[in-house]
């Protein structure tokens, strides 16, 4: 008999859970173990020593803690949970951000049904797995590198997914911490995250170089 595999579900779309449940539950290898609403519940649900999944199957938006913030938090705890990250979006920047924290699979919710049984087990046996969509946006992503004339301001730009780059127009604008929160409805640390990830892609030290970046580059 091989040995189960249990899977934590979080999202903020009960339907959506109940529909990878439904699909989950076709693969007897493989068994739910409880599922979050908030990024919050996912912490917590963690946090209880009790409480193990092989695979932690991740949304991106959440409320009050998003994807983001979710993965960020967990690498501060030092907590080995691999991640599938299942997301409406398959943009590169946001991709190559969650593989940077850590996340081992990322799924498209377009392709959810025909993926999240493959993905939950490759990820489970310690190997990474993206649904074709996504894998076409990685290949896309690996030939553009290679086409000549770029400078370095060009690829580093490409590297940012499109709500840093909202981000980076309203630090531009001077806009605090708590006004982009508010303006783009996610949390203060959320906020954050963003910049850090922001700083580190644009190799410059603070807000002022990253306004700097953005003048120069006709962002704002």
């Amino acid at each position: 008999m091989s040995k189960k595999i249990y899977v934590h579900v979080a999202d903020d779309h009960k339907i959506v859970i109940e529909g990878i449940i439904a699909v989950i539950n076709t693969d007897k290898d493989i068994e739910i173990n409880g599922y979050s609403l908030t990024g919050k519940e996912v912490i917590d649900w963690i946090s209880v020593k009790e409480n193990k999944a092989d695979v932690l199957i991740l949304d991106i938006n959440m409320p009050v803690y998003d994807g983001f913030e979710v993965l960020t938090r967990l690498r501060k705890r030092h907590k080995r949970q691999k991640v599938i990250v299942l997301s409406s979006y398959d943009d590169y920047g946001i991709i190559q951000e969650v593989l940077d924290l850590g996340c081992k699979g990322y799924i498209t919710k377009n392709n959810a049904g025909e993926h999240i049984i493959s993905a939950i087990k490759a990820v489970a046996a310690g190997e990474t797995y993206f649904s074709t969509d996504v894998q076409q946006t990685l290949i896309q992503k690996a030939l553009n590198k290679h086409v000549q004339g770029k400078t370095t301001d060009d690829l580093m730009l490409e590297s940012l997914s499109d709500r840093e780059i909202e981000v980076l127009k309203l630090l531009a604008k001077e806009y605090s911490t708590a006004e982009i929160s508010d303006r783009l409805s996610v949390s203060e640390s959320t906020v954050e995250t963003h910049r850090r990830n922001m700083l580190k892609k644009l190799k410059v030290k603070n807000s002022v170089g990253l306004a700097m970046y953005a003048v120069k580059n006709n962002i704002v």
